[in-house]
C-alpha cells in the first residue's frame, strides 16, 4: 500500500507563495523564486525534480492552487494521473488529456480515501498549497513529508506553518539533500 506524501518548496523563513497570488502570479507575487531549484537548478536539483511524480498514483491540490494552476497546466494537465481537488465549492470534473480533476467537497478524508482508491498501491501526493497541506498534516493523515528549503528570507506570503494549532506533529528525518539553490529534506511524520 502507498503512503500519502506532502510535498513542498518554501524558503527559509516559511513562505510557500509571494503575496497576492492570482491568476497574473499563480504563486505570488516573486513566488516562482521558490521554484527556481526545479527549473533553473543544478543536475541534483534536476534529479530532486525528476523524482517528484515517482511513484504517485493520484494527487490532491487544494481548490486555489487548482484555480491559478490550471490554465499553465496545459493541455495534459501536467500530472497525468488522477487528481482530488479540496474544496467547498461544487465542480463537475475537469478532464485534460490523461489528467481528470475531481471536485471533493465533503472534507479531508473523503478526498484521501478516493485518492487512495485512485492509486492504488501507489502513493498519494499531497502537492498544495500551503493552506491544503496544512491541514492534512494537522489531522493526522500524511506518511511523509518532503520541504524543499529555498536559500531565501521572502519576508511576507503565505507560510506553511502560521497558525497556531495547540498541536505537535512530531517528524523523523529520514533523508536530507543539499544543493546550491535548495535544501530537500525528507520527514517520516510519527503521529
Amino acid at each position: 500500500m502507498g503512503k500519502v506524501i506532502a510535498e513542498i518548496s518554501m524558503s527559509a523563513d516559511g513562505i510557500v507563495a509571494g503575496p497576492d497570488t492570482s491568476t497574473e502570479h499563480r504563486l505570488g507575487k516573486d513566488g516562482d523564486l521558490l521554484h527556481g531549484w526545479l527549473f533553473e537548478g543544478t543536475d541534483a536539483d534536476a534529479e530532486v525534480g525528476r523524482r517528484l511524480f515517482d511513484g504517485a498514483g493520484a494527487f490532491v491540490v487544494g481548490r486555489s492552487m487548482f484555480d491559478v494552476g490550471v490554465d499553465p497546466w496545459g493541455d495534459d494537465g501536467t500530472f497525468k494521473k488522477p487528481v482530488f481537488v479540496v474544496t467547498n465549492r461544487p465542480h463537475e470534473p475537469v478532464v485534460k488529456g490523461p489528467t481528470t480533476f475531481t471536485f471533493v467537497t465533503d472534507g479531508l478524508e473523503s478526498t484521501l480515501r478516493q485518492a487512495k482508491a485512485a492509486a492504488g498501491d501507489d502513493n498519494v501526493m499531497l502537492m498544495g498549497g500551503g493552506t491544503t497541506l496544512r491541514q492534512f498534516l494537522l489531522a493526522g493523515l500524511v506518511d511523509e513529508l518532503r520541504l524543499h528549503v529555498v536559500p531565501l528570507l521572502f519576508g511576507a506570503g503565505v507560510r506553511l506553518f502560521d497558525a497556531e494549532t495547540g498541536r505537535h506533529v512530531r517528524l523523523e528525518r529520514t533523508a536530507v539533500h543539499e544543493t546550491p539553490n535548495a535544501t530537500h529534506l525528507t520527514f517520516r511524520v510519527r503521529n
